[in-house]
């Protein structure tokens, strides 16, 4: 897993930002970009659940296939889909894989909230497609590090079916002064959130925030601590996560 990377991106974005470091023209973003082949881990018996992972921004659907690989029940199947390459507005434009656009790094601040929706639709189509092909949306885990994170709350929160259960690493929750008008899941749909009290990254600030109003939206929700974690992830977290993908979809039927 290739947490020293994923670090890394982020660093020199938050570099880039701070320091008002001269790294290139901010460009305007196409709209129309087309998103890699996704990595796909099979199911090593009967394939009867899925695992969607969605990586953090700069980083590809590499990152993580090896780490979901290893936590998931033999049944299920993981697909780790890379975000299209554009340029990032918080990033001084430089191009890198992006679920949407990051505009700064104030909570307050604006929101690419075009590219979030475009971005929600095109997980909504990987969720219909396992659904079409025999999987349950109930069997689906959809999870998510730092932007893919944030991603994969909004994605299931507005998916008109309940999935198994959400991951949510090192994020924050998009688009929330839409909620709940935009909520189209049931209340009881399961998510657990995952945090750093040392991330400088995604401030620790902004889990408990999201945590908060999970609570006022969603009534199945949790909020786990690491000691020390920065904006990476750890052995203890991908034990947590293991047990809770086990939990939700660790029967093969």
């Amino acid at each position: 897993m290739s947490v020293n990377w994923r670090v890394c991106v982020w660093s020199v974005s938050v570099y880039c930002v701070l320091c008002s470091v001269q790294c290139g023209p901010v460009q305007r973003i196409d709209r129309n970009v087309s998103m890699a082949s996704p990595v796909i881990v099979a199911a090593s018996a009967k394939h009867t659940a899925t695992l969607i992972f969605l990586h953090g921004l700069g980083d590809t659907g590499h990152g993580w296939a090896s780490a979901m690989g290893n936590l998931r029940p033999p049944h299920v199947k993981v697909i780790c889909p890379t975000a299209a390459t554009m340029p990032v507005t918080l990033n001084a434009g430089f191009r890198m894989p992006s679920w949407f656009d990051l505009r700064t790094l104030e909570t307050t601040g604006p929101e690419d909230q075009e590219g979030i929706l475009r971005a929600t639709e095109l997980i909504h189509e990987m969720i219909n497609t396992e659904i079409k092909a025999g999987i349950p949306a109930n069997r689906i885990v959809l999870g998510g590090f730092s932007q893919g994170g944030a991603l994969a709350l909004h994605s299931a929160m507005t998916f008109p079916q309940n999935i198994a259960g959400v991951l949510a690493l090192s994020c924050w929750m998009p688009l929330h002064k839409r909620f709940p008008g935009d909520l189209k899941a049931t209340r009881d749909l399961p998510i657990i959130q995952f945090h750093g009290d040392c991330d400088p990254v995604v401030p620790y600030k902004w889990g408990q925030m999201t945590a908060t109003f999970l609570k006022t939206v969603m009534s199945n929700s949790q909020f786990k601590t690491y000691a020390g974690m920065m904006h990476t992830s750890c052995d203890e977290e991908l034990k947590d996560m293991k047990n809770f993908v086990h939990k939700l979809i660790g029967s093969p039927n």
